[in-house]
């Protein structure tokens, strides 16, 4: 077993390997930009260490400074949490080169699912089923406009290279093809230096649902069950839950073959997630894979009873796992808290906290690095906590989780906490009756509390 782990992120992630950890007897190293030495896992962790500047590419992204980190406390493994270089297939190889263990997928796994147009191939070799459109990359515009013809309008348009909805464009009818093609091209290059694009046709009324999955070193997979997070904005998930409330045992049965046969296939070790679009008549398609730890991972605990941290730190350290698939026992919600308002299109509110009051009781979660008197960087994903409810049933699970962000008091920024309460009484999202176009005909009320 590991005797030292540095964690390679910051946050609210960072804390929570941090504390599973030291629930396992291993020593901690958190590496910190200088506008982040006032987190929470900077203070909690045995040993800390400034890694450059607050630009992320100076310091959190900075390969050198974070291997030079891991050297000067001899720490023996790395663990990225998730964004980063959670999925960078260069660092996951520096690790290895260096003899530290990345706590994460190989190099060559990363590159091989990384890659959305060669993960679909792969995934197509594997016999799970995937959506149908272009075999690869497109290569030129006159190829996209007879792709586009053979599967079918409405098409979407992906960036090979993408994330967080960047490069993407839907097209419902021939003559707009051409400005989307011209324009994802533009914004993938822009964001990723990279402006391959590839096919697939659109999902109607889509719900995004991943399957949570762990591979060892033996080539044994098994997964976790299901998680829902079909409500998202600008392809951002907003709250997730497991079960689904869309989920049938059949449809959870065969998916999560599915999933089970992607990570055996490719030999996957580790956590990871495979994420799957799934159709009103329940048809689901493979979308892509993430070789890493997952935001939303924390209510896949909560149903099973399951540390998948520490299932990530065991099957690193070359302990098997079990084989044995599960089925979620209770029902978990999870709201991510941004510092965000919510009444002003989102827009991010970073700040000192003046005030903070945390929910609490039966079946009630909070991940989070921040306290009063914390001063919310402007250099981030604006995220500061993830709430948790847990209980027997959908409906309890909603209801303690209006009445946890009741309680949940943060002044001195603008955060998501009232939308999330909107959300909750919903009509359709009490029904369980929501894809991942809700939030385009989702309007937030303004609170005459409000200022």
């Amino acid at each position: 077993m590991f005797k030292k782990i540095l964690i390679a992120n910051r946050g609210e992630i960072a804390l929570r390997v941090i504390r599973t950890c030291k629930e396992m007897g291993i020593k901690t190293v958190a590496v910190y930009s200088t506008a982040d030495e006032e987190s929470l896992h900077v203070k909690f962790a045995d040993e800390a260490v400034c890694i450059g500047p607050p630009a992320s590419s100076e310091s959190y992204l900075k390969m050198s400074n974070v291997i030079a980190a891991a050297e000067i406390t001899n720490a023996d493994a790395i663990h990225p949490g998730y964004g980063f270089l959670s999925e960078n297939a260069k660092f996951s190889k520096i690790c290895e080169e260096h003899g530290i263990k990345f706590i994460g997928a190989s190099p060559e796994m990363i590159d091989r699912m990384g890659d959305k147009a060669n993960a679909k191939a792969t995934m197509k070799a594997a016999g799970v089923p995937c959506v149908p459109g272009s075999d690869g990359i497109i290569e030129t515009f006159e190829d996209c406009e007879k792709i586009a013809v053979e599967t079918g309008y409405p098409v979407m348009l992906k960036a090979s290279a993408g994330g967080g909805g960047k490069g993407m464009r839907a097209v419902w009818k021939p003559e707009d093809l051409k400005d989307a093609w011209d324009s994802a091209r533009q914004e993938s290059k822009a964001a990723f230096g990279n402006d391959d694009m590839y096919m697939e046709k659109l999902i109607e009324e889509p719900r995004h649902i991943e399957i949570q999955i762990v591979g060892d070193s033996r080539g044994k997979a098994c997964h976790l069950s299901e998680r829902d997070c079909s409500v998202q904005r600008r392809h951002q998930k907003l709250t997730e839950e497991t079960p689904s409330p869309f989920m049938t045992k059949k449809l959870r049965d065969d998916m999560g073959t599915a999933a089970v046969r992607a990570a055996e296939y490719i030999k996957y070790e580790g956590a990871g997630t495979v994420e799957f679009l799934v159709d009103k008549h329940r048809n689901f398609y493979f979308m892509e894979m993430n070789t890493r730890i997952q935001v939303e991972h924390p209510i896949t605990e909560q149903v099973i009873d399951f540390d998948l941290i520490r299932e990530q730190i065991l099957v690193a350290a070359g302990v098997p796992i079990s084989g044995k698939n599960y089925t979620p026992k209770l029902h978990s919600i999870e709201c991510r808290i941004n510092a965000e308002d919510p009444f002003n299109g989102f827009r991010p509110s970073p700040g000192v906290i003046t005030t903070l009051h945390a929910p609490g009781g039966h079946g009630v979660r909070l991940d989070t690095h921040v306290y009063a008197g914390y001063a919310i960087p402007p250099n981030y994903d604006s995220m500061i906590a993830k709430l948790i409810t847990t209980a027997q049933t959908r409906e309890e699970a909603i209801n303690k989780m209006k009445r946890a962000l009741d309680e949940f008091v943060i002044e001195g920024i603008k955060t998501t906490i009232p939308f999330h309460r909107q959300l909750m009484d919903h009509p359709d999202y009490l029904a369980g009756n929501y894809t991942t176009k809700f939030m385009e005909d989702f309007v937030i009320e303004k609170e005459i509390t409000e200022e």
